[in-house]
């Protein structure tokens, strides 16, 4: 009840709808009693008296007139109701991609891409039922209950006992299907959910699929989650098949109560035709609600179930200072220290107290083996994940306590494997500066070494590059987000690997672009190839999540370390790369 009770909180942003839909519905419902009403003294009192048959037809338009009403104010809920319901799930949509974009590094990396899809797309339109069914269902027909009731019992309150008998019965069916319900549900949203992240997954990775020639294997993979939604639906189908029929047999027995001691009560003369016939028009619009109150009934439990897992991201702990926290004290000068910094993704740690400094316009240069740590600096200065022991500082303040908006502005990050949006280069490189001017675009597009090719495209500057820029290859993909990095033009530049990509020609180009870009700024360089970072200013050697040589490129060759190692294993990865047959 308190995840639908949150759900229905959303309303409440919205009073004025609400209760023009409220005065619709309360309306509508009490004009159901019209034609019955009309039905029973046309019976009784009308037919019965030559006298009066001049007045028939005015009681026939005066019934139709009822209809008109009910359905006239039905219109008018029904758009008020699309408007409210869309205004509120507008809100939810919104509220939870907001919250998406609020939430650490780490709580993706524990997720599913294709389950958080499901969440956002699937699950709050599952909550939306609730809303719009909820209310269109559970409102009209709680108030339309109510007000047939009330007349039933003013009509002939003995006989109106008898017809309400099976209440207690409907509410005790109600309560044995919704007992453990929840459970039903939230395994039919979870099958659906793991169904959809193979979906995901495998759409995304069809070219590996296609390679290794696994199309039969996925295909029973996904058969077999498919099989696990359709196990977990029909136990919900199940349930709900002896559920909906037992519940219209019990309430049948209504019927057959009233026409039981009804016509006793008419044969006895103690009640008249015209109002049988009048409660047997009541008794179908009073269960005719219950039935709607039982549809509501199911779907508020597919609903539960799906908002239950909407909040759960929406209750889950935002990134420290995603919102809050110091600015960086501008203009940012771009001095780094890490001081005996140690972290760790899990049980194994990644980081042990690595020291490291970087002073305003100097390029720092970052190698070792694969695991050692190089990429976790990294992560660490854009407080992607929280380090726990130690300091990092910029210009002196320490980014335990500033504001990431702020960190983050300042610093240009090109990662090894690039990303583009399924958008045009103008919209990829305008992630850096929304407002950026043609000349801008063009002079990023020149320092990145890819104006030639951008030119080159069907449409220049509003060629879409596909998903995840599909359309490109992996050296122009790089240097776009190479380009993207210079609009921003920041003070600190991180580039990962951002080399590894392009050929060595290109290579050579973008190094050139890069080594003029960071002459007057702070730069930290992860390179596999260990001739582009010859010149930096400090070259610090991580092994093991540890700084094990610190120095110039020649000072550790001279030391003969782990450092001297790794270039000599790189200068013969380029000899083979440069012999290599074209």
């Amino acid at each position: 009840m308190k995840t639908i009770l949150r759900v229905l909180g959303y309303l409440r942003r919205y009073p004025v709808l609400g209760s023009a839909q409220l005065l619709c519905a309360t309306l509508m419902a009490l004009s159901v009693i019209i034609f019955p009403s009309v039905t029973g003294h046309v019976v009784d009192e009308i037919i019965p008296n030559p006298e009066r048959h001049g007045q028939f037809l005015f009681w026939v338009f005066l019934g139709l007139l009822g209809f008109f009403l009910k359905d006239g104010l039905n219109c008018a809920r029904i758009i008020l109701n699309n408007h409210f319901e869309q205004r509120v799930i507008f809100d939810i949509r919104s509220d939870l991609y907001q919250k998406l974009q609020r939430l650490p590094l780490r709580w993706f990396d524990g997720r599913r891409t294709g389950d958080i899809m499901t969440r956002v797309v699937e699950d709050v339109t599952a909550m939306e039922r609730v809303l719009i069914d909820g209310i269109e269902l559970g409102l009209v027909a709680i108030i339309q209950l109510l007000a047939v009731g009330v007349v039933m019992y003013l009509t002939n309150f003995s006989v109106a006992l008898w017809a309400t008998l099976p209440l207690p019965f409907l509410a005790l069916g109600a309560w044995i299907y919704t007992h453990d319900a929840r459970d039903r549900y939230r395994g039919q949203r979870e099958a659906a959910s793991d169904m959809n992240a193979l979906l995901h997954d495998n759409v995304s990775g069809i070219r590996q699929i296609k390679s290794y020639t696994a199309e039969t294997d996925e295909h029973a993979r996904f058969n077999d989650f498919s099989n696990k939604l359709r196990q977990a639906s029909l136990r919900i189908m199940r349930w709900w098949a002896f559920y909906s029929p037992g519940m219209s047999f019990v309430g049948m027995i209504g019927y057959a109560l009233v026409l039981g001691f009804g016509g006793t009560a008419v044969m006895n003369e103690s009640m008249a035709l015209g109002e049988l016939l009048m409660f047997f028009l009541l008794l179908s619009l009073f269960y005719e609600p219950v039935g709607k109150l039982h549809q509501l009934n199911q779907m508020a439990l597919s609903s539960r179930a799906a908002a239950d897992r909407v909040f759960d991201i929406l209750d889950a702990e935002d990134e420290p200072h995603a919102t809050d926290g110091e600015p960086l004290t501008q203009p940012v000068k771009g001095s780094v220290l890490f001081k005996r910094v140690s972290f760790s993704y899990g049980d194994q740690p990644t980081l042990h107290e690595v020291t490291l400094e970087a002073k305003p316009g100097e390029t720092i240069a970052l190698v070792g083996p694969t695991g050692a740590g190089k990429s976790t600096v990294v992560n660490l200065l854009c407080r992607f994940y929280e380090y726990g022991e130690g300091s990092i500082t910029i210009d002196g303040q320490e980014l335990k306590n500033t504001r990431k908006s702020s960190l983050r502005s300042a610093l240009g990050y090109v990662t090894q494997e690039a990303f583009l949006f399924n958008g045009t280069v103008r919209e990829n490189l305008c992630l850096a500066k929304r407002n950026a001017r043609e000349e801008e675009l063009i002079s990023a597009l020149k320092a990145a070494r890819a104006e030639e090719f951008v030119r080159n495209l069907p449409e220049g500057l509003d060629t879409n590059v596909g998903e995840r820029g599909v359309k490109l290859s992996g050296g122009e993909k790089q240097r776009l987000s190479i380009a993207r990095a210079l609009l921003k033009d920041p003070p600190i530049l991180l580039l990962d690997e951002a080399t590894a990509s392009v050929d060595s020609e290109t290579e050579r180009l973008i190094q050139e672009a890069l080594d003029a870009l960071m002459a007057n700024r702070s730069a930290f360089v992860i390179a596999h190839r260990l001739s582009t970072i010859r010149n930096a200013d400090r070259i610090y050697v991580l092994d093991q999540g540890r700084v094990v040589e610190e120095g110039t490129h020649n000072g550790l060759l001279k030391k003969g370390g782990l450092y001297a190692e790794l270039s000599r294993q790189s200068f013969l990865a380029e000899q083979e790369e440069a012999l290599a047959p074209s």
